[in-house]
């Protein structure tokens, strides 16, 4: 429709079809923090939770408020005796492609490449953040340094020693906002769990050595497993959703347009074992 403009004028025209469009959603759906916490409550978000977020920043168009009083009315969902935590990867793409560029990645300066939330999050007062070359996790609150701890020392990113798989000792839950089932980074922990169970391994056999420079600027060398390109193509998590959703083990809700959808990550590991004990596996082969 405006492909016919100057280059300049179509920016323009694109920057004022966003604001009225933002504009228009506000007026009819807009939403604010408290209703942002009262829909968390009503999911099943409780102070204490040890919580995992997975965000997409673009599906809060109709909030009203800032960035950060996205990120406050998490930590006040959980509250004091709780804890938050966002996945912060520096890459996009495959970790075999990444590792394979050399980076070292820095725990202090190395910006998350998972959204912006998770980027204001990273940035945010108290918030510590793992050391791993590949997947990183930010957190924040009782148990953020017991969950993050060695993480640069686990055999494979997001297996059963890393702040992932540490969830299933936290009661963790996985809150998804704005995003489905398929960003589940928690489903890497389960792939190394039921590893054993699977016909196939959805891990390299070769093993990766990747640098990360911790908060005093020293290296740290972690070698690895990484998730097998070929599996992880194929990956299909949606597999799990008519399990999860049978069994009520899916929450879901919705204020001003943002869906969110509560998992528990025992039963994601359960609906999952479920589906490997009927030859039934999470990928597209």
């Amino acid at each position: 429709m405006i492909s016919w403009l100057p280059k300049q004028l179509k920016q323009k025209a694109k920057s004022n079809w966003k604001s009225l469009r933002i504009g228009l959603l506000r007026s009819r759906h807009g939403f604010s923090k408290p209703d942002l916490l009262r829909l968390l409550e009503r999911i099943g978000v409780h102070p204490g939770d040890t919580l995992l977020v997975h965000s997409a920043f673009d599906q809060f168009s109709a909030f009203s408020g800032k960035p950060t009083e996205i990120i406050l009315a998490l930590q006040q969902a959980v509250g004091p005796s709780g804890t938050l935590l966002m996945p912060t990867l520096p890459f996009t793409g495959t970790a075999v492609e990444h590792v394979k560029k050399g980076t070292i990645f820095d725990v202090k300066k190395t910006p998350s490449q998972m959204g912006f939330l998770t980027e204001i999050f990273r940035r945010s007062p108290e918030v510590v953040r793992s050391i791993h070359p590949t997947h990183p996790v930010a957190a924040w609150g009782r148990y953020a340094t017991e969950l993050i701890q060695e993480h640069a020392k686990a055999e494979t990113p997001c297996g059963r020693q890393t702040p992932y798989g540490r969830l299933l000792d936290h009661g963790g839950k996985i809150l998804l906002l704005g995003t489905d089932i398929h960003v589940l980074t928690f489903f890497h922990a389960v792939e190394e769990i039921l590893e054993p169970q699977l016909p196939f391994s959805p891990f390299t056999k070769e093993l990766y050595s990747a640098r990360s420079r911790d908060e005093y600027g020293n290296i740290v060398v972690s070698e690895l497993r990484l998730f097998e390109p070929y599996y992880s193509r194929r990956r299909n998590l949606g597999k799990l959703v008519p399990i999860l959703k049978s069994r009520r083990w899916w929450s879901e809700g919705q204020v001003g347009g943002l869906k969110a959808i509560l998992l528990n990550a025992s039963d994601v590991l359960e609906a999952t074992a479920i589906l490997v004990r009927q030859q039934v596996y999470c990928y597209d082969l």
